[in-house]
């Protein structure tokens, strides 16, 4: 496992969520919740920049089916934007199907309501899919998702 921060963000047309790890990659914590906005990539940059990130990953919101829709060529486009703003960290996509359901899931089970979960949902989605990454790089010794050049 390579030493190094992580980030994951759930990018929604209202709010982003945004999740890290520790530099170890055993641990995958909230931060912070932005609005989908002008200012969104700038506050993101604030975010990553101040703690020596090494990679991004950006939830691909694929359909159930596999295919890619409306959502995912937005999610794509903002990575593509962000890897611009950031040429010396690694943005990559990862396949989110479902992140947003398993996170209500969790939240619902540790007693916030649906109306509650309204402010942290993006960030426990974010942190879902950070989790996959960071398995996924202990088990297959390997960096999880796709390359932004190999996307479309």
């Amino acid at each position: 496992m390579r030493k190094g921060i992580r980030y994951a963000i759930d990018f929604g047309d209202a709010r982003v969520g945004l999740a890290k790890s520790d530099i170890d990659g055993i641990l995958a914590v909230p931060v912070a919740t932005i609005d989908n906005n002008q200012e969104l990539i700038k506050k993101i940059i604030e975010h990553v920049t101040e703690s020596g990130c090494i990679e991004i990953y950006v939830g691909l919101p694929k359909h159930l089916s596999g295919a890619i829709g409306q959502a995912a060529n937005k999610a794509i486009n903002f990575a593509q934007q962000l890897a611009k703003a950031l040429p010396d960290v690694s943005v990559r996509m990862m396949d989110e199907r479902l992140t947003t359901t398993s996170a209500s899931a969790r939240l619902s089970e540790s007693g916030v309501n649906t109306r509650q979960q309204k402010g942290m949902i993006d960030q426990v989605a974010a942190i879902e899919l950070l989790e996959q990454a960071l398995e996924f790089e202990k088990r297959n010794n390997q960096v999880p998702g796709i390359d932004l050049k190999e996307v479309k």
